[in-house]
């Protein structure tokens, strides 16, 4: 796994998400990225996580955000995961894993006391400049948008 840390410039992109759009972070220049990395589609964490971004859009960008999600999930099963729970944000399909590789996202896993390789759920805001704002590494769904938010001023009070 990658260590990345705060003040780093984020790792470029180019991905294909939902609906076989696509989406790259050169793009969002100017833009302060939501990146969240999460397990598996329509799973009881991630669903809870999808939703609470979704739930929490505007106030999100009324504080200048774009949100998006990425998982090794495919584009079909981020568009029945999008459209089961109306999601109002892009879905990376990072099949090959080279996003999560490159945030450090990927990695040994233990669920009763066996060990798997997974995705971390874990979250970056990437400033406008492209740097690492903040980090969230083994991310609690309860009250993670509400931390996101509070970063999000905090950069705005800082700019």
């Amino acid at each position: 796994m990658s260590a990345l840390s705060i003040g780093d410039k984020a790792p470029g992109f180019k991905a294909i998400t939902d609906g076989n759009s696509e989406i790259s972070l050169a793009a969002l220049k100017g833009k302060n990225v939501v990146l969240y990395f999460y397990p598996k589609d329509d799973t009881p964490g991630c669903t809870t996580e999808a939703c609470d971004f979704r739930d929490n859009m505007a106030r999100l960008e009324k504080a200048g955000a774009v949100v998006i999600g990425v998982s090794k999930d495919s584009v079909a099963k981020h568009d029945k995961f999008k459209a089961k729970h109306g999601l109002n944000f892009p879905l990376i399909a990072d099949e090959s894993g080279e996003i999560c590789e490159a945030y450090g996202v990927w990695g040994e896993k233990k669920l009763y006391g066996r060990l798997y390789m997974g995705i971390e759920r874990a979250s970056f805001l990437i400033d406008g400049t492209g740097k690492i704002a903040r980090i969230w590494r083994k991310v609690k769904v309860k009250g993670h948008v509400d931390e996101v938010l509070s970063a999000l001023q905090d950069l705005a009070k800082a700019a």
